[in-house]
């Protein structure tokens, strides 16, 4: 979790191979699970979001990829602390949309 907003971004382009000033936020969570940091553009620069848990880790959904999206009700669930092993969604009629978040595991 060292890296900050050039790295970052850059691990976005190279990694996830999207743009980083494209307006999606983008989670981090570090290889403890015990950490994550959002980065997103706000119109005139990066900005970071930090959290560092004192107990417990992020527990990740069981079918996600380094490179999969997350809609805003995962992402709150994940921040939120909910265990995706108890939780069972049913599955409904989604439109796409552009604006999902990705994460990149192991920061």
């Amino acid at each position: 979790m060292r890296r900050s907003f050039d790295s970052l971004a850059k691990m976005v382009q190279e990694v996830l191979q999207q743009n980083p000033l494209a307006g999606h936020l983008f989670v981090f969570i570090n290889k403890r699970s015990d950490c994550t940091k959002l980065l997103y553009w706000d119109t005139d620069g990066f900005a970071i979001w930090y959290k560092r848990l004192e107990k417990g880790t992020f527990t990740l959904p069981a079918n996600v990829a380094p490179d999969h999206q997350l809609s805003p009700r995962v992402l709150s669930m994940l921040l939120e602390g909910v265990d995706f092993k108890e939780v069972q969604l049913k599955k409904r009629f989604q439109l796409k949309r552009g604006h999902d978040f990705c994460f990149i595991l192991d920061v």
